[in-house]
């Protein structure tokens, strides 16, 4: 994290009282792109099928990965058939939309969506422009729904459903906008979404992030005999949670190295430890498998809701008559 980011979950500081004028200008911008979509002078696109959002007002380190990778094969079981969008940030295919395959690169795809389409039994389709993807999917896949990672502020997409995930430790840092403080859209915003989902923390509609094992980086297979202590890397938005999990899970951490979130990893990025046990997230990994070495591993977490937002999510999409029940 830079000074500006750092600032966001601290106390309102000088710092950002001074990006205060700058954060009413980003507040104006987004308040009139939102209200010529919502008004009808700027057009909405129409999925062939619903779309469900998996979003949030803040940037970056709320979760939203892990509750999607959970959210597909959920509907899945219900019986629909379902694609995936993302914007594909960082990535760098020959052409846009991307289907995102086992033959994709991490770099072509993206780790974000790199990581969906290697988890998940679905087609994750990447690009900006989200109706084209849309459009591909029509054309070539056959699903019931599709679910958006991010989007929530893509005002030009019709959505169906709204899920709003809030991390339960950082909330919404000091509550400024951007680049004063980390918030795309004011906490008001929560009250028109369909559903708040708290990522951690004891509210009934939320989901904890389940340690399910240590995995070597190299073969992506279970490990049990591994040294428990090691140098934690990492380019996430919210490392602290991810370095207090493995703690969690008995692993001694020697060093904390963070890098920007969504970062290009290098083999020279990594010199400085190079007879060090490293230990990353499953977002990290998938960007170093081809210059990993055997002492690399990462900690896979998986997003397990609560009974209660299993309930309500089902509620909600028969309402939506997105699932048309048993």
């Amino acid at each position: 994290m830079n000074v500006i980011e750092r600032s966001w979950y601290k106390p309102k500081s000088l710092l950002t009282y001074l990006l205060l004028p700058l954060s009413a200008l980003f507040w104006l911008i987004s308040s009139y792109r939102r209200w010529r979509f919502k008004s009808g002078r700027s057009q909405v696109f129409r999925a062939h099928v619903p779309i469900i959002i998996v979003g949030n007002i803040g940037i970056g380190g709320n979760g939203k990965t892990p509750f999607v990778l959970w959210l597909v094969p959920y509907l899945q079981e219900l019986g629909l058939k379902v694609a995936v969008i993302s914007r594909g940030y960082g990535s760098c295919a020959s052409e846009y939309p991307y289907l995102v395959s086992h033959a994709s690169t991490v770099k072509e795809a993206g780790d974000e969506p790199f990581l969906l389409a290697s988890r998940l039994h679905c087609p994750v389709v990447i690009g900006a422009n989200r109706q084209a993807s849309c459009d591909y999917i029509k054309q070539n896949c056959d699903v019931d729904v599709i679910v958006s990672d991010d989007g929530l502020q893509h005002y030009s997409m019709h959505r169906d459903l709204e899920l709003c995930i809030v991390d339960s430790q950082r909330r919404f840092g000091n509550g400024c906008l951007l680049p004063a403080g980390p918030l795309r859209e004011l906490p008001s915003r929560l009250s028109e979404v369909d559903l708040v989902i708290e990522n951690g923390g004891q509210t009934k509609l939320s989901y904890q992030l389940h340690n399910s094992g240590i995995y070597s980086v190299k073969n992506k297979q279970p490990c049990d005999d591994f040294q428990n202590s090691g140098v934690a890397v990492s380019a996430i938005g919210n490392p602290q949670r991810f370095e207090s999990s493995l703690q969690a899970y008995g692993i001694e951490l020697n060093d904390c190295v963070h890098f920007r979130d969504h970062h290009a990893y290098s083999f020279e990025d990594f010199s400085k430890y190079a007879d060090s046990t490293i230990f990353m997230t499953e977002k990290d990994a998938v960007k170093c498998q081809a210059f990993c070495k055997d002492n690399w591993y990462y900690l896979r977490v998986d997003a397990k809701p609560s009974e209660a937002l299993q309930s309500r999510l089902k509620q909600l999409l028969i309402q939506k008559e997105i699932y048309h029940g048993v």
